[in-house]
């Protein structure tokens, strides 16, 4: 079976750096797999995307080595069975508030017995090579989000679920839950506290730690401090922010204004 050398490089307390794909584009995906970030994940739960586009941009994301992830839209084995069958490599499971709901992902993710999957690995045999069915429990990365105050409340219990290889902080559900506004890259003392708890608790329970990040300044916060999982950014923030950065640049160059609608030119 084709290895996850992202869970691998977790396992071995290894960094990773990643994006996440919200445009529903195979052409976008393949783009960004090419730039050489190891894994990807496809958004299925505020992104654009269904699992339409998802069957379509997994094999986009195969024509490198970058590892594909899929957020699904809800802990529901049904969907995180369906985009593992897709082959993705790794589900990102979010709002799992209990040891309960990290279960309930963790057997999603796994063949009997150590889980309820149901077999029929459609493209994932395709994507993965031969071994799949034997070596897929082990090789499939289960990450489960943190960012609800019952979470916080229940962080040992979460992370000691067997199965768990990843825990992954959506800062802007974070804030909700500790009464801030919804800030992804938040500097706010409480919200900073909050986030070195969670990473104090992946490093006493050995498991990779992940979050999510807007810029490079937080990114690079994050890999100093020691997250195994940081996103960059997004296909569609990188492609705003770069135009409007150019954009600006070329007007302030050349000393032209931007054209109101409604001028009259004549």
């Amino acid at each position: 079976m084709r290895a996850n050398h992202v869970l691998q490089a977790w396992r071995a307390n290894k960094q990773t750096v990643g994006a996440w794909l919200s445009i529903d584009s195979s052409f976008t995906a393949e783009a960004m797999a090419h730039v050489g970030f190891d894994w990807l994940c496809l958004d299925m739960q505020h992104g654009l995307l269904d699992y339409n586009d998802v069957k379509r941009m997994l094999p986009a994301i195969s024509t490198t080595q970058t590892i594909p992830l899929v957020r699904v839209p809800w802990n529901e084995p049904y969907e995180i069975m369906k985009v593992l069958d897709a082959g993705a490599y790794g589900v990102v499971v979010p709002l799992v508030n209990n040891g309960e709901e990290a279960a309930r992902a963790v057997a999603a993710c796994r063949y009997p017995p150590d889980g309820i999957r149901s077999f029929g690995p459609t493209r994932a045999t395709l994507y993965a090579g031969r071994g799949y069915v034997q070596e897929a429990n082990n090789t499939i990365a289960c990450i489960v989000m943190i960012e609800t105050a019952e979470a916080l409340d229940n962080l040992d219990d979460i992370m000691s679920t067997p199965g768990v290889d990843a825990v992954y902080i959506g800062p802007a559900d974070l804030a909700y839950a500790l009464g801030l506004p919804p800030t992804g890259d938040n500097n706010d003392p409480i919200h900073v506290e909050a986030v070195n708890k969670i990473f104090a608790c992946t490093q006493k329970h050995k498991i990779a730690a992940g979050i999510h990040t807007g810029s490079l300044e937080y990114t690079n916060r994050y890999l100093e401090q020691g997250f195994h999982m940081v996103t960059l950014g997004s296909d569609s923030g990188f492609m705003g922010r770069l135009a409007r950065q150019e954009l600006k640049a070329a007007r302030k160059d050349t000393n032209i204004e931007k054209v109101e609608p409604g001028e009259n030119f004549y």
